[in-house]
């Protein structure tokens, strides 16, 4: 892989931006990939690198999006043939170049890591912010009375709640707030204010009953109500460390009991080219032609050259 592509991709991951690398696998002359070709593509479906020309690039990045939105990677086939055989595992896609070949490509999204905000600097605290950290989450931990290697490891250690990056949207977050006792009706606002996807607070049912009567006035009912409290699976812990694996253990059961990944963004507007049958995205079309007060759309300069010489060829008799 090239060196400039390594260092998008470590820059991508710094700003926790999804993207993924695609790799061609396999191919089948006369394709002008060759196996061990390379790119990195964007959530917004900008490709860096290279994988083949016009006739690859489209169905990659559709793909691609689509591995975004549900994090799996895929391997995708160009194939000039509709009737080969199926293969397990292989989506397989038309190739509609007129030079023929095929191409096998593997798709990886590389997504940001979950994000834990730790509230707290109590034993069960330190202890959550261990065992996430060791689970692959970006930890964030907060407190007041935070010092200098209080949370070894941790990927930001706050005394100031205000000073909380807020991170990507498209990144899941996960709260839990370990006060117990300090700050404890604050340190759950500040974690509203985030609106994770589950917010676990450490406390016994009467402090929790008090901590939500005072916070009645400033946050809903509805809010209140996706507190999981006490904070955990029931696995009869005790232990700052048992808590800890408690709450991550509840944390991944509503992680993979969610409901199914969101579609994938809005592609932007297609077109077929009516030379080759591939289809084209609009924006920032390069070949592009009017006929008959219509706008045509290619995949490349040849297939437009071809369309200019003899349009009546290449319509449909009810488009014409």
């Amino acid at each position: 892989m090239r060196r400039e592509l390594l260092v998008l991709a470590s820059e991508l991951a710094r700003r926790a931006e999804p993207f993924a690398i695609v790799t061609v696998v396999s191919r089948k002359a006369p394709v002008s990939a060759l196996a061990g070709d390379a790119a990195l593509v964007t959530r917004e479906g900008t490709l860096h690198g290279w994988i083949g020309g016009a006739c690859t690039q489209p169905t990659v990045v559709a793909e691609v999006r689509r591995a975004l939105a549900d994090g799996r990677p895929r391997l995708v086939a160009l194939d000039p043939d509709p009737t080969a055989p199926p293969r397990p595992g292989v989506s397989v896609f038309p190739m509609t170049c007129h030079s023929g070949g095929s191409v096998e490509i593997l798709i990886q999204p590389v997504l940001p890591a979950p994000r834990l905000l730790v509230l707290g600097l109590s034993p069960t605290a330190r202890a959550l912010a261990v065992l996430a950290k060791a689970m692959g989450y970006a930890v964030f931990a907060v407190d007041p009375g935070a010092e200098a290697g209080a949370f070894p490891g941790a990927d930001g250690v706050y005394t100031d709640p205000r000073d909380l990056p807020k991170g990507e949207r498209s990144t899941s977050l996960f709260a839990v707030v370990a006060t117990q006792g300090q700050w404890d009706e604050e340190a759950v606002r500040v974690a509203l204010a985030h609106e994770p996807e589950y917010l676990g607070v450490v406390a016994s049912a009467k402090r929790f009953a008090e901590m939500r009567e005072a916070l009645s006035s400033t946050a809903s009912a509805e809010a209140l109500a996706r507190i999981k409290s006490p904070a955990g699976l029931d696995l009869g812990a005790r232990l700052p460390e048992e808590i800890a694996v408690s709450i991550l253990a509840e944390i991944v059961k509503q992680k993979r009991s969610a409901a199914p990944a969101a579609a994938p963004p809005a592609e932007p507007a297609s077109a077929t080219d009516p030379v080759c049958g591939m289809t084209v995205q609009i924006t920032g079309a390069k070949h592009k032609a009017q006929h008959g007060g219509r706008d045509f759309f290619f995949c490349c300069g040849g297939c437009r050259e071809r369309f200019v010489a003899s349009p009546e060829k290449y319509l449909r008799p009810v488009e014409r």
